[in-house]
């Protein structure tokens, strides 16, 4: 029996612990896990947090909502964001490789099957692939998606046993309980329709997606038969709780 494949998605509100830096501790975190974890899976990230880097380093002289100068931030981030996670995974006996991919990429045969090679050969290398979106060139990820969407692509294309995605809640609540202040967790999801009933359509402070785009994204795995997961990436060991069912979190078969 081989090794099971998690493709993790980690947006810039969970890397930033939801404040205006990089948490080196969660990037640490998530490391430690994957250390844990290193017998039974094997692990490919897709990671925002390239405009949150940047802003620890630069204030660039223009609007900060206009598309160029975060596509600015982004190529400035990208590097620090990956130096980060090649520190703290290099301490644990981890290797990482970066992959800058566009949706684009998706849309042309060849282009995916060399997708899938590369990340094959540095998998089985014992390289951790950490995509993000190569937003110097495309503005669909800063503008909507929040790499939810990309993520989603690639679990599919990947063939992953399961797309976790992490975030700033325990999943998905029912409509009722966020309106009573007391919020649960939709726990087991099969029917899509009735979900986006209950989601609202708020977005986190430094990512640009909210749950809707993380529907979006469990319709795209479903459609392959691959599970997703949102997981509450706050807190620490969030990926082996969820494993062991001993968080909260929204399971979407």
């Amino acid at each position: 029996m081989g090794k099971k494949r998690i493709l993790l998605k980690i947006g810039s509100n969970t890397l930033t612990k939801e404040t205006n830096h990089i948490s080196r501790g969660k990037i640490e975190d998530l490391g430690i896990q994957i250390a844990a974890l290193n017998d039974e899976y094997e692990f490919i990230i897709v990671s925002s947090g390239a405009i949150a880097a940047a802003k620890q380093f630069v204030k660039l002289d223009n609007q900060d909502k206009d598309v160029f100068v975060k596509q600015a931030l982004a190529s400035i981030g990208q590097p620090h964001l990956m130096r980060i996670y090649n520190e703290n995974f290099k301490d644990l006996g981890l290797n990482t490789s970066q992959c800058l991919l566009s949706y684009s990429d998706f849309e042309k045969e060849q282009t995916k099957k060399n997708i899938v090679n590369t990340i094959n050969v540095l998998v089985k290398n014992n390289y951790i692939p950490i995509i993000n979106e190569n937003d110097t060139v495309a503005t669909d990820e800063i503008r909507f998606g929040d790499n939810d969407k990309l993520a989603a692509l690639t679990a599919v294309l990947l063939n992953v046993d399961i797309l976790i995605i992490a975030t700033n809640t325990n999943g998905i609540y029912t409509k009722e309980s966020i309106h009573d202040e007391v919020p649960q967790t939709i726990k087991l999801v099969n029917d899509l329709k009735s979900l986006e009933k209950e989601i609202g359509d708020s977005k986190s402070s430094h990512g640009t997606g909210g749950m809707q785009s993380k529907i979006e994204a469990a319709a795209i795995s479903k459609a392959a038969n691959i599970e997703t997961w949102i997981v509450n990436g706050l807190n620490d060991n969030f990926i082996l709780k969820a494993l062991k069912n001993e968080i909260p979190f929204t399971r979407i078969v």
